[in-house]
């Protein structure tokens, strides 16, 4: 069963940032591991479902001219909004993934701790929108914990499995850690490119 959305709505009620991402070094350090494993120095339009406060997409806003930026819950909207006030090129909106994913194309897509949620036929569909979302030679970043959570439906390892085995799309580098996994994947066709071969060294 995909996670209920009285989950979300009950953690946001009992305060504006659930997991701690204003405090926590391993979010911090993680959020910056997933920026710093984008291949491109800069994406021209990035899509980030479940922002939740926002503390990732402030740093994706460092590296792309335009970040669309959802969530779910409205409160965690209203948090992001807050963290987000000095980037005007960020958007944000509610929306339920993955029944309100946008008709909008994107260089970029970072699935962040999200997938996790979904039951088959629900992260079937988010995984089917984000291929088709991706521009052809644009980046999916995908970071997920690894370790076992009740309201989880199944585990991060799991989604990057998924991830791995679907059609349109080329891993480029793979981070694995005990606590989570962060991998890009490049949408093909074209060929995919290492960054030495996108800086034309290799």
């Amino acid at each position: 069963m995909t996670t209920p959305q009285s989950y979300f709505e009950h953690m946001y009620a009992r305060s504006s940032d659930p997991w701690s991402f204003d405090s926590r070094w391993y979010d911090a350090r993680k959020h910056a591991l997933t920026v710093a494993s984008l291949p491109r120095r800069r994406y021209k339009s990035a899509f980030e479902p479940g922002c939740s406060t926002g503390r990732l997409t402030a740093r994706l806003a460092e590296r792309c001219d335009h970040v669309f930026a959802v969530d779910a819950v409205p409160a965690a909207i209203a948090s992001a909004a807050t963290h987000l006030a000095v980037f005007p090129h960020v958007t944000l909106s509610p929306a339920r993934m993955p029944a309100d994913w946008p008709d909008d194309t994107f260089d970029l897509i970072v699935l962040s701790e999200l997938g996790y949620y979904f039951d088959d036929s629900d992260l079937a569909t988010l995984v089917e929108r984000t291929v088709a979302s991706l521009e052809p030679g644009g980046d999916l970043v995908a970071v997920h914990w690894r370790r076992p959570v009740d309201e989880h439906a199944r585990s991060g390892d799991d989604v990057h499995a998924l991830l791995a085995a679907t059609p349109g799309l080329a891993r480029q580098s793979r981070h694995e850690e005990a606590d989570f996994l962060l991998e890009v994947f490049t949408r093909t066709p074209p060929e995919a490119f290492s960054v030495a071969q996108r800086e034309g060294l290799a």
